[in-house]
């Protein structure tokens, strides 16, 4: 049974980490931030070449980030890297000023700042009259 668990696991680590139907892709890490003037996500993508791998878009209040990073030749042995096609799409706040947002990149970290407009009451007073 011992000998078995390695295995086991393995196994199931492999399928987590290769192609699969359900993942279009890997999963970009994200951290983000906000304050009352800006909404800012930072991507960590190290090794790529911004201008030619990484796409930024935004659509119906989504911001979606997309990278490809492509093989290198090299010889024979070991690789941890992954290739192909990276993802992430993001629900933006309902105040994001999607007209001006910004990104620029900088030793692997993908930063976009999303300045945010003042809260404007959506809601607004019914009058009630009698009959």
């Amino acid at each position: 049974m011992t000998a078995l668990m390695p295995r086991l696991f393995g196994d199931l680590s492999e399928w987590f980490e290769g192609e699969h139907p359900l993942l279009s892709g890997h999963i970009i890490r994200v951290e983000d931030t906000a304050t009352d003037q800006e909404y800012k996500i930072r991507a960590e993508l190290p090794g790529m070449d911004p201008e030619k791998d990484i796409q930024i878009s935004v659509d119906a209040g989504v911001l979606s980030i997309h990278a490809e990073r492509r093989t290198e030749e090299r010889a024979k042995g070991r690789s941890e890297f992954h290739y192909g096609m990276l993802q992430r799409s993001l629900r933006l706040p309902g105040n994001a000023d999607t007209d001006n947002i910004k990104a620029g990149y900088d030793k692997g970290i993908l930063e976009v700042t999303v300045p945010l407009k003042a809260n404007e009451p959506t809601g607004r007073q019914i009058p009630v009259t009698g009959s």
